[in-house]
């Protein structure tokens, strides 16, 4: 494990990628695969990678790896649009 570890830096130092990258595309990945094996739950995923789920959440969020929450619509404006 630490030798294909040491490989992928070595990688990565020599594409010229920064610290913030490799540690964004660290980050996505690991919780790609973890909510994959969770089958998208996301408490059992927090679990695993051992963060907050909270957590999880806003790294979701920051990744853009979710769609926010679809806003309210409030009655007047469903029933203007039901006319």
């Amino acid at each position: 494990m630490k030798q294909t570890f040491d490989r992928l830096v070595d990688d990565l130092m020599d594409s010229g990628f920064f610290l913030e990258e490799a540690v964004e595309i660290l980050e996505r990945t690991l919780i790609t695969r973890t909510l994959e094996r969770t089958g998208g739950n996301r408490s059992a995923a927090s679990k695993l990678l051992g963060i907050h789920r909270n957590t999880l959440q806003r790294k979701m969020l920051n990744f853009e790896m979710e769609r926010k929450p679809p806003q309210k619509v409030k009655a007047a404006n469903r029933r203007a649009a039901a006319s």
